[in-house]
Formats: structure tokens, C-alpha cells, sequence
């Protein structure tokens, strides 16, 4: 990678590594439980099912994501671990966020109510495991896995500004870029990758021309792609 592109990814990172381009974002929700929990008034389990959820409904336009999530925490009167515990879900054959619908939410908050019952945190769970155990997906080997590692930057990236930071036995030099096809037109327009496939390869290869500029912390290089795209559109 060349002086100048590191530069200008380095600028992007630390211009846009600010809470104020994330006002409109899914991780405002697992934020405002992130501080309730500092000051006792919500439990790790409350950000961690709000940072799985919320992940879960982030496609399509932001200002939908955040309409769509802020009916699925209304629904759970704001208490999402009391919420999953209790057993009762909204459970209909209708829309939640797109494609989404209540049903599918109520099949997770009923596996996380049983992962749940065997422990306090789901930090060590592996993306296979949150992948098949909690989301009820197929395994894939290939597949990227965007929402699960969106929502691992947000738990472990620990720099204050607008990571949580709260999984504190992980290890942040082990988080791998979260990659849709927005983030890999990003990527391959700055020559990061020259793969065409959208799978956790190419995420791992764009998260290493970080690691480059970033050992310590590769994925701040995904607030340098979202600088590239604010500044390109």
C-alpha cells in the first residue's frame, strides 16, 4: 500500500472514528444500554441482545434500521434481557424490518432465552455458533458473516468514541472487517482487494491491507471505508 493511500485512510479513520456520523445509526440502541449498564441500571446481557438484534435488522437504509429497531425495543418496553427471559415474544407472519417479520424475531429471542439459561455472556460463543445457535441460520464456511462481526466491532473495539468495548477477553487485532456489497465497492475501489467474491476471504484480506496501517486495531479501517463513502458519493 502506498504512503499516499495510507494517509488518506488514516485521515478518514480519525476524522469519522466520532460519534457525530452515528447519530442515525443501528448502534445508538446497544450505546444507550451500554451506558445504562456503567451506571447499574442494564445488565451485559441488555447490550448484548440489543447489539445482536439491532445488527440483525442493519440492511437497507439507515433511517428504516432505526425506525425498525426502535419498534422491536418499544415491543420489549426497553428491558431486552427481561424481555428474552420472560418467553413471551410477538410472534406473526408479518414484517418487523423488510424481510425480517416478528416470527423470526421471536425464534431468536427464544434461542437466546435458552442460551441464556446456561450462562451471562455470549462472548465466547463462535460466529458458526451465533450464526446457527442464535440468527438459526445454515452453516456456510464462505460466508461473511457481516452482522455477527458488525456487532463483535462494536462489543470489543475499546478506543471510547463510538465502540462499546465491554467484551473485554477479546481480542480486537482478531476482529475481522464487517462486509456487505456497499463495504467491498468501498474496498475494491481503493484497491484493498481484487477478489469478486463477497465472502469471509475477501473480508479477511481487506481487514489485513488494515492491519497493515492499524496491527494493533485493523477494524478502525472501517471508518476509513466509511469516510471513502461519505466523501465519494
Amino acid at each position: 500500500m502506498d504512503t499516499s493511500l495510507k494517509e488518506t485512510l488514516i485521515g478518514w479513520a480519525e476524522e469519522y472514528n466520532h460519534p457525530k456520523y452515528f447519530q442515525e445509526d443501528p448502534i445508538i440502541f446497544p450505546t444507550q444500554f451500554a451506558r445504562r449498564h456503567e451506571s447499574g441500571e442494564a445488565s451485559l446481557a441488555d447490550v448484548e441482545i440489543a447489539a445482536l438484534l439491532s445488527a440483525h435488522l442493519a440492511w437497507g437504509r439507515r433511517s428504516m434500521i432505526v425506525r425498525d429497531c426502535g419498534r422491536m425495543f418499544d415491543e420489549m418496553q426497553w428491558r431486552p434481557y427481561e424481555y428474552v427471559m420472560g418467553g413471551e415474544y410477538r410472534n406473526e407472519d408479518i414484517s418487523l424490518h423488510r424481510t425480517v417479520k416478528w416470527k423470526e424475531f421471536a425464534a431468536i429471542c427464544t434461542r437466546l432465552r435458552n442460551i441464556y439459561s446456561t450462562r451471562d455472556s455470549i462472548e465466547d460463543l463462535t460466529d458458526n455458533e451465533i450464526r446457527c445457535l442464535v440468527f438459526g441460520q445454515k452453516e456456510d464456511r464462505k460466508a461473511p458473516n457481516k452482522k455477527i462481526s458488525m456487532m463483535r466491532r462494536w462489543m470489543v473495539r475499546d478506543d471510547g468514541k463510538v465502540d462499546l468495548g465491554l467484551w473485554k477477553a477479546s481480542d480486537k487485532r482478531s476482529l475481522i472487517l464487517p462486509l456487505d456489497v456497499h463495504v467491498y465497492d468501498q474496498a475494491s475501489a481503493l484497491g484493498l482487494t481484487s477478489r469478486r467474491q463477497k465472502d469471509i476471504v475477501t473480508a479477511r484480506e481487506i481487514t489485513d491491507s488494515f492491519r497493515e496501517i492499524w496491527p494493533e486495531d485493523p477494524c478502525k479501517g472501517d471508518f476509513a471505508l466509511f469516510g471513502y463513502g461519505v466523501t465519494h458519493r
